[in-house]
């Protein structure tokens, strides 16, 4: 089975949701030192039952909560998403040192992500 390890929120204020997840849940907020604007979400101790985040600017096309399944070939389960009637968003695509990426639709529309983890990915 492959179960969902991030969850991605957007926001055309990121530095003002950031304080009402903070304030709100408890939740921590550090910016990414990558080549894209990004903050990492930690909801809680790693020993209790959850998952991590990420926040970034919002884009027009893009929904304002995306789930994102961990995969060992982002090749592979493109290709059976395909095949059972899902479509490609955005195409496989390297997040530089972390891994693969890449959007899709499932047969209802709803959107989710894939996630192949590659520190050699360029």
């Amino acid at each position: 089975m492959h179960r969902v390890v991030h969850f991605d929120i957007s926001a055309e204020k990121p530095e003002q949701l950031t304080s009402f997840y903070e304030t709100v849940f408890d939740w921590k907020f550090v910016k990414w030192d990558g080549p894209m604007e990004y903050w990492l979400i930690m909801t809680g101790n790693e020993d209790a039952p959850g998952i991590d985040g990420g926040l970034s600017r919002r884009e027009a096309e893009k929904p304002s909560t995306v789930n994102t399944i961990a995969v060992p070939s982002i090749d592979e389960f493109a290709a059976k998403v395909r095949e059972h009637g899902g479509t490609i968003v955005v195409p496989k695509r390297a997040i530089p040192g972390v891994g693969w990426t890449a959007s899709f639709r499932d047969p209802e529309g709803n959107l989710f992500g894939m996630m192949q983890e590659d520190s050699n990915a360029q």
